[in-house]
């Protein structure tokens, strides 16, 4: 399995400028080694990659399912993802790898970058794409959130569209401490604001505030 998950000890780079917003947002939201609260997260702070976006909840080690997520991955899906487990993206003979990328992330913590491929098939074309996982503090202080991007070529053909992982690289928040501050970044506002789906402890539907 180490051909595939690294613990680097240096942050990978990040290509997309969208993840690379996404990041510098999370590393400013940090306080020296406290992370950020789920609550501390802004929609409107990442409005450039909601569609994007999303939050999971850990549910046992090694799995997490979303609690909220952008409209790329309902496209992804073909469906509303929210409730469904993160390793639904991942085809199964990759999601043994990334249940351990998963414990990682929350138990160390860890940021995850994750490069991710499909081949093409008779009903639709070959992707790549390349995801972000941040671990977040939930409601009582534990690393029990994470904040998410995924970000891929164009789905053309049948939903669900489901990944291989090309590689996975670990980068221990220890590690993240030596690296200079990320500086403010706010990606640009502009245009119609995309729709952020919730899922509320109430059970209740609501838009992002």
């Amino acid at each position: 399995m180490t051909d595939l998950v690294h613990y680097p000890g240096a942050a990978a780079p990040i290509h997309d400028a969208g993840l690379r917003a996404l990041y510098a947002y999370w590393r400013g939201l940090c306080r020296g080694p406290q992370l950020p609260r789920r609550a501390d997260i802004d929609p409107r702070r990442i409005e450039a990659v909601l569609p994007n976006a999303f939050v999971l909840e850990r549910i046992a080690p090694g799995l997490a399912r979303f609690r909220v997520a952008g409209t790329h991955l309902a496209d992804l899906m073909g469906m509303d993802v929210r409730g469904m487990p993160v390793s639904c993206l991942i085809r199964p003979a990759g999601r043994e790898h990334f249940a351990i990328a998963l414990t990682c992330l929350f138990e160390n913590p860890a940021k995850l970058d994750l490069w991710l491929t499909a081949p093409a098939g008779p009903l639709r074309g070959a992707q790549s794409g390349q995801m972000i996982l941040l671990p977040l503090q939930g409601d009582r202080g534990e690393v029990d959130r994470a904040l998410g991007c995924l970000v891929s070529t164009e789905a053309t053909g049948h939903a669900p569209h489901r990944f291989d992982l090309s590689r996975i690289h670990v980068t221990p928040l220890s590690a993240q401490a030596a690296e200079p501050p990320a500086p403010s970044t706010r990606p640009a506002l502009r245009g119609k604001r995309p729709w952020l789906r919730l899922a509320a402890s109430d059970g209740v539907r609501r838009p992002a505030p």
